[in-house]
């Protein structure tokens, strides 16, 4: 299989732009142990076919190339996040944990009717959270009513739930995730748009949503997605996504027990330019200065919720819902339980 093929009779949705081909090397070396907390596997479709009801065919990425950009890149495990194209058959992703050696956890898309015994095999397989898309030009129908039955059956395996949505949703949408009662992970800041003031009320209302509700995490994600401006990933520039670092870096300084980094490898959907992903990792220290800040980001958030054996020892408690007095503030932030 050749790069940007894609295999099993599938066509590529028109203009699709495949994964950067020999990314640089990095110039900022992330800590030992760092965790890339989002990125995907796609097929390969001869083997793992895409979705029926997908919105786009993407070209192949397999799990031995996202393990390889991983060495690269100088990280030590992954999160690896159930792709829409493959809607809710984690055949893929399940495929993927299994070939990571334990070097990788994953996020699941399941349906309502979900069995006990399925959520099973894939909390056995490494899978530690579900998915759940908001973004109305991905999802035929915005997924409130499932997430309710869904959180329930997952609540006894401990895990949380990640919320993809954007930021002129969140008003409509802000009780609904308040009330959520388990960990929430949002994808890529709720994807705030830059162009406007980092102190303005848009930004201000997700600001909101993290600060009264201790149980929300941040994904400082995908500024190849948000920004306006650039400069690009590319070309070995070193100040790419200049207009991002205001957003990201206010969430890292704010809440730096509840944020989490990834590349987004192989980045799906994007329209304007692929980017480099060694210098994505270089845009790390932009919106995370300091080492204290870096390990938290890279390495103890990821293991905490993820790997929280590890992290916190056998006896650790499970992340969810905070009590009433820790959403106000009182007592020990969950981000430290």
């Amino acid at each position: 299989m050749a790069h940007g093929d894609t295999t099993g009779g599938f066509t590529k949705t028109p203009g699709w732009l495949d994964w950067y081909d020999g990314p640089s090397a990095p110039r900022f070396r992330v800590p030992a142990g760092a965790v890339d907390a989002h990125c995907h596997v796609f097929g390969p479709g001869a083997e793992f076919p895409y979705a029926p009801e997908r919105k786009y065919t993407p070209c192949d990425a397999s799990a031995e190339e996202l393990f390889a950009l991983r060495d690269h890149l100088g990280f030590d495990r992954n999160i690896i996040v159930q792709a829409t194209c493959h809607g809710a058959d984690n055949r893929a992703l399940v495929d993927a944990l299994h070939r990571s050696g334990g070097r990788a956890r994953g996020v699941a898309t399941v349906r309502r009717d979900v069995t006990g015994e399925e959520l099973a095999e894939l909390h056995e397989a490494g899978v530690r959270g579900v998915r759940f898309n908001f973004v109305k030009r991905l999802v035929d129908a915005v997924p409130a009513d499932a997430l309710g039955a869904i959180v329930e059956k997952i609540a006894p395996l401990g895990w949380h739930v990640v919320i993809y949505f954007e930021a002129a949703d969140l008003p409509d949408l802000y009780d609904f995730f308040a009330a959520i009662p388990t960990t929430i992970v949002v994808d890529h800041l709720g994807r705030p748009d830059v162009t406007r003031d980092v102190d303005g009320p848009e930004f201000a209302l997700f600001l909101q949503l993290m600060r009264e509700n201790a149980n929300v995490w941040s994904k400082v994600t995908c500024p190849e997605r948000l920004s306006a401006s650039g400069p690009p990933a590319l070309d070995g520039e070193p100040e790419a996504y200049v207009d991002v670092v205001p957003f990201a870096r206010r969430v890292v300084e704010e809440f730096p027990d509840r944020v989490l980094w990834g590349t987004d490898w192989p980045h799906p959907n994007l329209t304007g330019h692929m980017p480099d992903d060694g210098l994505l990792v270089d845009f790390i220290e932009h919106i995370a200065p300091t080492d204290e800040l870096q390990r938290k980001l890279l390495v103890d958030n990821p293991m905490r919720l993820y790997w929280p054996e590890e992290a916190l020892g056998p006896d650790a408690a499970k992340l969810g819902k905070p009590s009433d007095d820790e959403r106000r503030g009182v007592g020990d932030d969950v981000g430290q339980a």
